[in-house]
């Protein structure tokens, strides 16, 4: 039969449970917040410096950087971040 302690000690592990969890949540949406941000800066300078195109296929979203096919994707979001990954271009 639970006792007391014990019912305190769970609903203790359950409070600390769930504190992490909206740490770890906290953490990865910051996370993904820099990493978009990242992304749509590296997208903005390639526009900015003619450095990239895109159009939509039958394929998919067709990106190219510096005249050089880098990604189709069904997503434009995807096709960027593919793009972003493979060009070898950075804002560093």
């Amino acid at each position: 039969m639970p006792t007391a302690r014990s019912s305190a000690q769970t609903s203790d592990a359950s409070s600390i449970d769930i504190k992490r969890l909206r740490e770890t949540r906290a953490l990865a949406a910051a996370c993904a917040n820099a990493e978009d941000a990242s992304l749509w800066r590296w997208f903005s300078a390639m526009l900015d410096g003619g450095q990239i195109r895109w159009c939509r296929a039958a394929e998919g979203w067709l990106v190219s950087v510096n005249h050089r096919h880098v990604a189709t994707a069904a997503s434009f979001d995807e096709a960027i971040r593919t793009a972003s990954a493979r060009s070898g271009f950075s804002l560093v």
